[in-house]
C-alpha cells in the first residue's frame, strides 16, 4: 500500500468519526417509547393507539488497521450501533411516555463524543501532514533530477 492510500484511509476514518460524533450529539435528546411499552401512548376517542417514532440509536466507530492482503497498511473504519442503545428516562409530559412516565433516551455520552471529534481533528491533522511532506519530498526529487 502507498503511503497515500495509508494517509487517505486514516482521512476518511477521521472523517467518518466526526459525522458518527456529530450525529449523536445532534440527536442527543431524540426521545421516543420505551420498547417494552410498545410504542402506544392513550388515544383520545378512535380507540386506535397512536404510534410514535423509536429513540435515536446512537452509532460509533470502530477503527481496526488494515493488516490482509500481501501489502498491509492503512486503517479500516466501521459504524456499528452502541449497545444498549437506550435509557429510561423520566418525562411524563411526552405522549409516548409509559405509564410510569418514562421515555427511551439515546445512550449517548456527549463527553465521550467531544473526545471522539477531537481525536478525529488530531487525526485528520497528522494524515494530512503526511500527504503534505510526500508531496514536498516528491517535488524535491523532482528538482533534483531536473
Amino acid at each position: 500500500m502507498s503511503i497515500l492510500s495509508i494517509a487517505t484511509s486514516g482521512l476518511s476514518a477521521a472523517s467518518l468519526r466526526v459525522s458518527v460524533a456529530a450525529s449523536n450529539i445532534a440527536n442527543v435528546r431524540t426521545t421516543g417509547p420505551l420498547p417494552a411499552s410498545g410504542g402506544s401512548g392513550t388515544s383520545a376517542g378512535a380507540g386506535i393507539a397512536p404510534t410514535f417514532p423509536a429513540a435515536y440509536v446512537p452509532l460509533r466507530v470502530d477503527q481496526v488497521s488494515q493488516s490482509s492482503g500481501s501489502t498491509p497498511g492503512g486503517t479500516v473504519a466501521t459504524v456499528s450501533t452502541v449497545s444498549p442503545s437506550y435509557a429510561a428516562q423520566s418525562d411524563p409530559s411526552a405522549p409516548f411516555a409509559n405509564q410510569d412516565g418514562l421515555v427511551a433516551a439515546p445512550n449517548v455520552d456527549l463527553a465521550n463524543e467531544f473526545v471522539q471529534l477531537a481525536t478525529a481533528k488530531y487525526s485528520f491533522v497528522a494524515n494530512a501532514k503526511v500527504i503534505q511532506a510526500y508531496a514536498e519530498t516528491e517535488d524535491t526529487l523532482l528538482d533534483i533530477k531536473t
